[in-house]
């Protein structure tokens, strides 16, 4: 296939192409958090409390640096240092105590679908079309959130499960782009 057939040069296409390895790589390495988000479960939920512990602090920073800036020059600055300190005090309670910050992630998790669903399902009893599947949405929401507070633990390994899958899938597919791409790469050359 010739390099006009699959798109003028430098176009989205052929660049993908050229670089058929970057998305093979993307592939191989969301195939292996899948595979360590399914078979070292524990350890990704600490490593992503711990990610978020991180990103907390780091946030925290630059919010209360923001404060500080905007106070320089004679502007609000209450509302950033506030966010500053309470981000700060998420990082330290993610890093100090990650089970504890797991569980407060999961009802917050558990409070969001549970307020949804009933809004869709609220929604739903008043629809006149799509009335079915915005209750079976909401509805399914609700047992969600419920389920999420009567066993946090279970449902952060559910989620970490969803999402090692999500990750098997996904890898596997750009893999599969990936060597299509590499298969017109090399009868373009």
């Amino acid at each position: 296939m010739t390099p006009s057939a699959l798109g003028s040069s430098g176009s989205p296409l052929d660049l993908l192409v050229r670089n058929w390895w970057a998305v093979a790589l993307r592939g191989a390495f969301a195939i292996l958090f899948g595979l360590a988000a399914l078979f070292l479960t524990p350890l990704t939920i600490g490593a992503l409390v711990l990610v978020f512990g991180v990103y907390m602090l780091a946030d925290g920073v630059i919010a209360i640096v923001s404060g500080v800036r905007a106070a320089s020059h004679h502007e609000r600055w209450g509302v950033f240092v506030f966010e500053g300190i309470v981000d700060l005090l998420a990082g330290a309670a993610a890093l100090f105590a990650p089970g504890l910050t797991l569980v407060v992630l999961i009802f917050m998790m558990a409070a969001w679908a549970v307020v949804t669903g009933a809004l869709v399902l609220w929604a739903g009893l008043r629809a006149i079309h799509g009335k079915g599947w915005l209750i079976a949405a909401g509805a399914i929401s609700v047992i969600w959130g419920i389920l999420l507070f009567v066993a946090p633990i279970a449902g952060a390994l559910v989620l970490t499960w969803f999402m090692g899958g999500y990750a098997l899938f996904f890898g596997v597919a750009m893999l599969v782009l990936a060597f299509r791409l590499r298969a017109h790469h090399i009868a373009g050359a």
